[in-house]
């Protein structure tokens, strides 16, 4: 069994988002990645800075850029349940479990396993999460068109995955955190 600050179930715009915050500013990040992203059916022309791009060539540049950060990405991992386990959460895969601190789920429209973690749902029937994507569970984060009825943009998503990992990193530093690089950080 691996433990980890951050699983992520999910490895598309907002799942890798996730991800990149939470492994970029020092967390041990995992992501679980079936592959089943609707990205693959995309054309890029309404994503800020991206004039035009194919989805799946923007998902090989997003895996890509996680990895280099340290994210230890799962292709082809189905993650079967995520469960409470008093420390954080159980993230039950067909390759054995993984402990996690935090938990986020970016697995589009579907939303089975934030119903069996216990999150709440709105009259829309979506995962009711407040501005920081925390749903009604502490510590289990929901993203992307699981949040959101009918709203499904790859930008709202990877800014979901990047609300959600902010929040956790302002739990983890005790103060509100944000993630600003400048030029000399390129360097």
């Amino acid at each position: 069994m691996s433990e980890t600050d951050v699983a992520v179930v999910g490895g598309g715009p907002a799942g890798l988002s996730a991800a990149l915050f939470a492994a970029k500013n020092g967390l041990d990040t995992i992501t679980f990645d079936t592959d089943e992203t609707w990205m693959h059916k995309a054309h890029l022309f309404n994503y800020l800075g991206i004039e035009s791009e194919d989805g799946s060539a923007f998902m090989d540049d997003a895996r890509e850029q996680v990895e280099e950060f340290g994210v230890d990405r799962r292709q082809g991992t189905q993650v079967t349940g995520v469960t409470e386990n008093g420390d954080g959460f159980t993230v039950s895969t067909d390759d054995g479990d993984h402990e996690a601190s935090y938990v986020v789920l970016a697995t589009g429209a579907k939303r089975d396993l934030a119903e069996n973690l216990g999150c709440e749902f709105t009259d829309e029937d979506v995962i009711d999460v407040d501005v920081t994507m925390e749903t009604t569970v502490e510590d289990a984060y929901a993203t992307g068109a699981m949040v959101r009825a009918e709203e499904w943009q790859a930008v709202i998503s990877a800014g979901d995955g990047a609300a959600a990992a902010l929040n956790v990193l302002t739990k983890e530093k005790g103060e509100h955190f944000h993630d600003f690089d400048t030029p000399a950080d390129a360097e």
